[in-house]
């Protein structure tokens, strides 16, 4: 997964560190959690709220960064898919994530489906 220096700089600062550089906390906890469970792509495993998507959009083109995923199974799913395809962003197929919590059965962290995005 790509560093992103800024959340990286965010991650010893405090809250004006965030509403100085305008930084979106939804993509921010996406990407510290994806980082933490080892995931190829930023993992949105929460609920994505509709003001976000347009900021985490802008965020990720300006970062150069053309791909992630959504494990969230929340019931606003479709909305916050079609709203990312009008940023350019595009359902590219079913990938797996490492997921943020431990699977009893053995131990592990649990291995779930996910969407990947894509900027076409």
């Amino acid at each position: 997964m790509k560093t992103i220096e800024l959340f990286e700089q965010a991650a010893t600062k405090g809250n004006e560190f965030f509403r100085e550089n305008n930084l979106n906390l939804t993509l921010y906890w996406a990407y510290r959690k994806s980082k933490q469970n080892g995931n190829a792509f930023i993992d949105f495993q929460e609920v994505i709220w509709e003001e976000d998507i347009e900021p985490i959009a802008n965020f990720l083109k300006a970062e150069k960064i053309n791909e992630f995923t959504i494990s969230s199974t929340f019931s606003g799913l479709i909305s916050t898919l079609s709203a990312f395809e009008k940023q350019g962003f595009h359902m590219n197929g079913l990938t797996e994530v490492t997921a943020d919590y431990t699977d009893f059965a053995t131990g592990m962290p649990k291995i779930i489906p996910a969407i990947l995005m894509r900027l076409n």
